[in-house]
């Protein structure tokens, strides 16, 4: 009868026992949660920090960039690499001129035909009907009787048929910002615009990009379509900058510049464009 009376009391302790271990597992939960989340936390910020950081270096870079080339009385028509160190960061800076992309606002229709095949990868007639509407909307008149054109390679989102999706694969080959004749300087092109020129032999891209690097002069382009290329030169540069994160990534700090001295502030050069993006470990520009 004893042994009776102390059960209630040894199941009541044991209830108890049970609730403090479920408490005890439920705190070590949310206590691993929160350190993880607060690790986490601050392992964002450290990335934004290191970004806004990578951002100015980059900038400073490609001022350093433009003060060299604002001295040089030569016009530059080739793309070229050139490397610079800020605050002991090595920085390798990308100087394009804009006539090496393709001139969405002045390319002929056999051009962007091509554009849109080997790049976009549309079949032939799918391309040839998208390079007609192109010409159709930048033709289109405004208000004022003149060529709407297109202000930004954004623009080319408002031809129907071009959807996000192409327009990734096209962005980095185009420009609305030249006011030239349409024709492309190969010299200038990376290599995707030269596989364009190339009607999308890779190959023959390849090889002209190889001697460009290796800084030859007289470089055989006759594989490339002659009515599509020149070799004038130009006063408007795309410049990138490419500064390395410690995660490994890297940061693209990009600018369009003139460097046509303007008169009412006496600036050498003038930004009409400017941004970044993030790339990952082997992404890179040729």
């Amino acid at each position: 009868m004893q042994l009776q009376s102390f059960r209630p009391g040894f199941r009541h302790q044991g209830m108890v026992l049970i609730a403090v271990l479920w408490l005890v597992a439920a705190l070590s939960i949310i206590v691993t949660g929160l350190t993880r989340s607060v690790r986490e936390e601050a392992r964002m910020m450290s990335r934004a920090r290191q970004s806004v950081e990578a951002l100015g270096i980059g900038d400073a870079a490609i001022q350093i960039v433009l003060q060299g080339m604002s001295a040089q009385s030569a016009p530059r028509g080739r793309l070229d690499e050139i490397d610079v160190a800020y605050r002991g960061v090595p920085v390798s800076v990308q100087v394009m001129p804009l006539n090496g992309l393709i001139d969405i606002n002045a390319a002929a229709l056999p051009l962007l035909t091509r554009l849109y095949a080997v790049a976009g990868g549309l079949p032939a007639e799918a391309a040839e009907a998208l390079a007609q509407a192109t010409v159709a909307a930048r033709e289109r008149k405004d208000s004022g009787g003149r060529a709407a054109r297109f202000e930004a390679g954004e623009d080319l989102l408002q031809v129907p048929g071009i959807d996000y999706s192409l327009y990734a694969r096209l962005s980095g080959l185009i420009t609305a910002d030249l006011r030239g004749g349409g024709k492309v300087n190969p010299m200038a092109a990376p290599l995707e615009v030269l596989a364009v020129l190339a009607d999308g032999d890779v190959a023959v891209a390849q090889r002209i990009a190889a001697d460009r690097r290796a800084g030859l002069e007289g470089i055989d382009t006759t594989a490339l379509n002659a009515g599509a290329i020149d070799n004038a030169t130009v006063r408007r540069f795309r410049l990138q900058a490419r500064v390395p994160l410690v995660d490994g990534t890297w940061v693209r700090v990009a600018r369009t510049v003139d460097l046509t001295p303007r008169a009412r502030d006496g600036m050498p050069w003038h930004t009409f464009s400017s941004g970044h993006s993030f790339e990952s470990v082997g992404q890179k520009n040729n």
